[in-house]
């Protein structure tokens, strides 16, 4: 019996490290410009636009079937602007999405990817906001739901590392702070690959 259960475990141990090989984890920090129509004016109040502005950020992946995987990534604006002229805000996005990243060659993998996330735009407040469940912030939050799809090209240059110019497409749900529910992201992420690529 002992030798069955050592046999079994052995034989669990070397399929999960053939399955392990197979899998792939990329992280990546990047940065992005953002893109929205322009300014607009409605019964006297000025809506102003996502567009402008450096947004640095964090992404990973992690392909486990066949190339296919989860994706997650997090930008938010560098650098605070003014709201109407008198309040600062900072743009956040963040999206969870399913990535296929099929190898076009040895060194260059495509990305494509699409789905859910959220803005969080963070108006900043002369002194600290408080709540029982959050703790003390300086700022309060606006929150949309919103959609995504996107993008890029993985071009390895040295070894595991690799540049990959990407674009994303964000569909905000109820962005009534700003001008328009939609935006668009284009930038440059540098990133590693661990496992297989």
């Amino acid at each position: 019996m002992k030798r069955i259960i050592l046999f079994a475990a052995m034989f669990a141990f070397l399929a999960l490290t053939g399955a392990v090989q197979a899998q792939q984890l990329d992280v990546g920090f990047g940065v992005s410009g953002l893109s929205s129509p322009s300014s607009t004016i409605s019964s006297g109040i000025l809506y102003p636009s996502l567009s402008g502005g450096v947004y640095p950020g964090f992404s990973a992946d992690f392909l486990f079937l066949h190339r296919v995987g989860v994706e997650g990534e997090v930008f938010w604006k560098a650098s605070q602007f003014n709201y109407g002229g008198y309040e600062p805000v900072r743009p956040l996005f963040y999206a969870f999405n399913a990535i296929w990243a099929p190898r076009i060659s040895k060194n260059i993998t495509a990305e494509l990817l699409g789905g859910i996330g959220g803005e969080d735009l963070r108006f900043y407040q002369n002194g600290y906001v408080c709540s029982f469940s959050f703790g003390c912030t300086t700022y309060i939050s606006s929150n949309h739901f919103m959609g995504d799809v996107g993008g890029g090209i993985r071009a390895y240059f040295w070894h595991n590392a690799f540049l990959r110019p990407e674009a994303r497409m964000y569909f905000i749900h109820n962005n009534v702070e700003f001008s328009s529910d939609y935006a668009a992201r284009y930038g440059v992420t540098l990133g590693y690959s661990f496992g297989g690529r």
